[in-house]
């Protein structure tokens, strides 16, 4: 069943009002004390982007994200944004800082101000087609999650079960149709297409998880939230509804709090814990 459309130019049933997006939501007592930098050098734009790109790799890492080769999270260069980073093949999560990071066109051409490693095939097909077609999109992350290939076999959307799952209300979508290893670019290209112009999370069939965003932290923080949230489905789905049934959120209160908790400002700031723990547990090791 479709979600039913929501009127949010005024207050739900229960007088919420929607008001304006944004990490001010949560945040009591003054302003939220993470929120997405701004930039007047796109130097200094890059250097912040490859910082947390190196950092969400170190972070996968520590969750378990590894999977051998398998696994790619990228950005779109300020600089040069029909260029984009993404990690090298090869080197563990966990083991990734800048100075390893690629720098690459549409052509598959690695450019000079990066590392000269080469990449993965499937990742570039998949990164460069998304890039590509989402001009909104700066990030995307797509790893091989325990959780997230457990739940891709169904091939279904997650189900709006608990206050975070809302987070995913009405953006994400599914790519149903599992072509093999993305080696070739028309996966990456239909990959994409699945997309769409609008959701964010992206569970692909008997594959696993794909998420983008504003920012890398966004797209990462989205994609950690996705796979607790299989787990989270998995073990809900794994009880007999005989015994107990499910009580789905409905519409209008899914809507409400996806609309105060999903924008990009909540989503980078959600993200700033991993990060600032990261930094102290690798002592600043994944900037150089």
């Amino acid at each position: 069943m479709s979600p039913t459309q929501i009127d949010q130019s005024h207050s739900t049933s229960k007088g919420y009002e929607y008001g304006e997006r944004g990490s001010h939501h949560i945040s009591l007592g003054g302003a939220h004390p993470f929120k997405p930098p701004t930039f007047t050098n796109k130097k200094d734009e890059r250097k912040h982007m490859l910082e947390h790109l190196a950092a969400v790799f170190r972070i996968f890492g520590r969750k378990g994200f590894d999977e051998g080769e398998a696994g790619h999270c990228s950005i779109k260069d300020p600089l040069d944004p029909t260029t984009f980073w993404i990690n090298p093949l090869g080197i563990h999560f966990s083991l990734i800082s800048v100075k390893d990071l690629v720098h690459l066109n549409h052509n598959g051409e690695i450019l000079s101000d990066g590392n000269q490693s080469p990449i993965n095939t499937a990742g570039f097909g998949i990164h460069s087609a998304i890039h590509m077609a989402r001009p909104d999109i700066n990030a995307v992350c797509h790893a091989h999650s325990i959780h997230g290939k457990a739940y891709s076999a169904f091939g279904k959307p997650l189900e709006m079960i608990n206050q975070d799952s809302c987070i995913f209300y009405k953006n994400q979508g599914i790519y149903e149709t599992f072509g093999g290893v993305a080696l070739d670019k028309n996966e990456g290209i239909e990959i994409a297409e699945a997309a769409g112009p609008i959701v964010k999370a992206m569970i692909l069939t008997n594959h696993g998880l794909l998420t983008m965003g504003k920012t890398i932290d966004e797209a990462a923080y989205l994609f950690c939230l996705m796979e607790k949230t299989c787990q989270i489905q998995l073990i809900v789905d794994s009880i007999d509804p005989k015994i107990k049934q499910k009580k789905i959120i409905p519409d209008e209160e899914a809507d409400y709090t996806a609309f105060v908790t999903n924008d990009s400002d909540t989503m980078y700031a959600s993200f700033q814990p991993e990060y600032n723990l990261q930094l102290k547990l690798d002592k600043g090791d994944f900037l150089n």
